[in-house]
């Protein structure tokens, strides 16, 4: 079976930034066996794949090892593969998902995403392991099963050397670390071992909590966020009543086929 393969850096302008997403339309299901074999073959943070359905299209994440909830560089990098490549002539794509229903839209030169926003829960920072990060936690939150930790240093974001063993051992999804911004409203980097991922370079799933947060503490709703990954990720963020609005461009890196 021959199927069509596009690599997609996303929430980036530049080719070898942002969070690379590959993507691979079907006209119908395969076994997802095979569906978690090609995306390990890919060895990227994840491999996205759909079915046209109803008025849009079943989408579906898996990195290497799972298969995940919700990921936005794919989403993004699926629909510029729908609106660039596939010439989809709609104004806005539905995405049905684990995570339910998802649009993107073209806007004023970016593609706009549209996310469920999660709800936050503060706890207790004697519970996060002593030497992470050493005293610079201020705060730590979960959302959507992710650890929110808010230290007071963009320098000490960009700088920090993780423990990949003491991350993959909490009780969760994954850990994003957290400052307010020097020429941004606030920059990030997100971990994930549990998954796979030692680090994601860019992740449109943790700016669903931190979008929420940065918005209460910088008291707006309209954000300015870099990821600062080694790659490095820009994303402009909206937070509104029950959804995260996401905005950011992608490029393609390469078109080809497999065969499976």
């Amino acid at each position: 079976m021959q199927l069509k393969i596009y690599q997609v850096d996303a929430f980036t302008q530049e080719l070898f930034g942002g969070n690379p997403a590959a993507v691979i339309p079907l006209t119908e299901w395969v076994s997802d066996e095979l569906l978690q074999k090609i995306a390990e073959e890919n060895n990227l943070s994840e491999t996205a794949f759909f079915v046209p359905e109803g008025e849009g299209f079943r989408l579906r994440w898996l990195t290497p090892t799972v298969e995940v909830p919700l990921c936005g560089h794919a989403t993004l990098a699926s629909a510029h593969v729908i609106f660039e490549h596939l010439h989809y002539d709609k104004e806005e794509i539905i995405f049905y998902t684990k995570s339910g229903v998802l649009k993107v839209k073209k806007d004023n030169g970016r593609l706009s995403l549209n996310f469920p926003k999660a709800t936050l829960q503060q706890l207790d920072i004697n519970i996060f392991p002593a030497g992470l990060v050493g005293d610079n936690l201020v705060e730590l939150w979960e959302g959507n099963g992710k650890w929110l930790a808010v230290v007071e240093e963009e320098d000490f974001v960009r700088k920090f050397i993780p423990n990949f063993q003491v991350i993959g051992d909490l009780p969760c999804f994954g850990l994003i670390l957290t400052a307010k911004g020097k020429d941004v409203d606030f920059v990030s980097r997100f971990f994930t071992p549990q998954n796979g991922i030692n680090e994601d370079p860019v992740t449109g799933g943790a700016h669903c909590v931190l979008t929420p947060y940065w918005a209460n503490v910088l008291v707006k709703n309209d954000l300015h966020a870099l990821q600062v990954s080694k790659r490095g990720g820009e994303l402009w963020c909206k937070n509104t009543e029950e959804r995260v609005i996401m905005q950011g461009h992608a490029i393609t890196y390469l078109v080809g086929d497999c065969w499976v």
